[in-house]
């Protein structure tokens, strides 16, 4: 099949058009805000002056990102409406993000979301608690670039490789150039796009003399709980809710909005934005499993035939373009497929700059050179949007089970990093030594639950287990955070107990948790002008 040129030319006007947008968005911006905040804070955080348009724009988009999208008609297709939690379950992550996390983070005027696991257990172990930030952003991109190129091979028969190389190139280099304005003002015309371009497939897919009403497919659709499986559906809906918290691109959005007030509004706004574009999906997830898809003309090697002698698509991960190409006409698929490739890049763009943004003021700055000046941070985030732009692109090539690797690295953060920033934010008593002793428990019991996607075989049995697929039915990840939780909580109040009633002497408080405290305000460079609550910076 010949390269769809049509579609290929549609593709390169909406990426020029993506880039000229967040290229001058990010110049107009910055003059308004020149002069009164940091340069650098200016590309990590938009001078902390998102306004509420634009921040429930970006902050929606950045959830409703490439994998949320095609992951929920993923779902839908394989094990129904009561197994796709992620609409639900990032909703009420970004609930809970408004009531009990955006406030306190933005009144302290964080830069990052390692800022207060910094302040708490010092700039070492908040480097250390980097990696698993790091590893989650960074595998997220690189799944969701390699997504975006088999959608763009299919849709229009592009060669996956450069399809993956030109989509990464626009998001990076808008990033680049603009930083967080640049993100942002895409994100609009991105969710613009996401909305028109699937609500657009739904009609002419059910339309199909293929397609059956999904109406008269609702049980299949559906779906059924399996009782056997509830320790693990429970696993995955904690995992989303808490897990789906310490991520930097949500923090860096709370923390870019122009008051206090905004950003809880914004999580508490996402939060139904997330509900509501998931719509779409399912009901994409739904006409999937109401076709009959031996009679569709699709290659042999899409379809396969399941244990009911049906025939099924293939490769689940890609229900959602082999609908749009299969089950719409052509022009309408190219909107559909720049639905997607807005998903992608509005969630590879955020989760770029987000761990950019992390090295530069957690890494360079407070642990490397704490003397930066402004330029030079900007430099490294800059250097930092190459670096894992590169870094994420190379593994969107070059690993085929990237999604796999996201998944466990996304338990990592779930596991590792939810119990510290709570801890940090709300128990007075954590210190360093219960945040390493809980990093260390965390680790052991998630890798030793094993993984079934990348054939990690478990160290640790638990009841329920499935010898033959390696899968483990009873919640171990849930079980593996609230172990490194309650790790953090008795080892943090034991230490604390043996140094301040001199039971140890604190000569060998050898990591110095009970040292003199550092004013965090004078530590992030934020008196003066910058604690003043109703001007632009506020």
């Amino acid at each position: 099949m010949a390269v769809n040129i049509a579609g290929l030319i549609a593709v390169i006007v909406f990426y020029i058009i993506i880039f000229v947008i967040g290229i001058v968005a990010a110049k107009v911006q910055s003059k308004k805000t020149r002069g009164t905040v940091r340069e650098d804070e200016d590309v990590m955080l938009a001078g902390r002056n998102l306004g509420w348009f634009v921040g429930c724009f970006t902050m929606t988009a950045t959830w409703v990102g490439g994998g949320y999208i095609n992951g929920t008609a993923e779902l839908v297709y394989n094990s129904g409406v009561v197994w796709a939690q992620a609409p639900w379950g990032y909703a009420l992550s970004l609930t809970l993000g408004g009531m009990f996390f955006a406030k306190i983070m933005r009144k302290r005027r964080y830069v990052t979301m390692l800022d207060p696991l910094q302040e708490k257990y010092g700039n070492w172990m908040g480097g250390v608690l980097y990696i698993p930030a790091f590893l989650g952003e960074t595998m997220w991109s690189a799944a969701i670039l390699g997504a975006l190129g088999s959608t763009l091979s299919i849709i229009i028969d592009l060669e996956i490789d450069l399809a993956v190389i030109l989509s990464a190139i626009i998001a990076i280099g808008y990033t680049f150039f603009g930083g967080l304005y640049s993100v942002a003002y895409t994100d609009v015309i991105q969710l613009i796009c996401i909305f028109i371009g699937l609500w657009l497939t739904i009609p002419f897919a059910m339309s199909n003399p293929n397609v059956k009403s999904i109406t008269s497919t609702k049980d299949e659709w559906l779906g059924t709980f399996d009782v056997e499986r509830t320790g693990e559906w429970m696993d995955y809906a904690m995992h989303l809710v808490c897990g789906g918290l310490p991520w930097q691109v949500y923090f860096q959005r709370v923390l870019s909005a122009k008051k206090t007030s905004y950003a809880q509004g914004l999580s508490f706004f996402a939060s139904f934005g997330a509900m509501f574009m998931a719509v779409p999906a399912v009901i994409i997830g739904a006409i999937a499993k109401s076709t009959d898809w031996q009679n569709i003309d699709m290659p042999a090697s899409m379809k396969t035939i399941d244990a009911n002698n049906v025939t099924v698509i293939a490769d689940t991960r890609i229900v959602l373009p082999v609908v749009l190409q299969y089950l719409t006409p052509t022009w309408v698929s190219i909107f559909g497929m720049g639905a997607i490739s807005a998903a992608v890049m509005s969630s590879a763009d955020s989760s770029i700059l987000s761990a950019s943004s992390m090295f530069a003021h957690n890494i360079y700055k407070l642990i490397l050179r704490p003397k930066a000046s402004e330029r030079e941070l900007i430099w490294v985030v800059r250097i930092g949007i190459l670096g894992v732009g590169a870094v994420a692109t190379t593994m969107a090539l070059t690993i085929k089970s990237i999604y796999y690797l996201f998944v466990l690295c996304s338990d990592l953060v779930f596991v590792l990093l939810f119990p510290q920033l709570v801890s940090a934010l709300y128990i007075p008593f954590s210190n360093v030594y219960g945040s390493i002793s809980a990093y260390i428990v965390g680790l052991f019991f998630r890798l030793g639950g094993g993984e079934q996607l990348i054939s990690l075989a478990p160290l640790i049995v638990y009841p329920m287990y499935q010898e033959d697929s390696l899968k483990q039915l009873f919640p171990y990840r849930t079980l593996a955070m609230v172990l490194s939780w309650i790790t953090l909580i008795v080892v943090s109040y034991t230490t604390k107990q043996l140094f301040e009633r001199q039971i140890i002497s604190t000569k060998y408080d050898f990591l110095k948790a009970f040292g003199k405290n550092e004013d965090p305000l004078e530590k992030y460079e934020l008196k003066g002008v910058e604690g003043i609550e109703n001007n632009h910076v506020a």
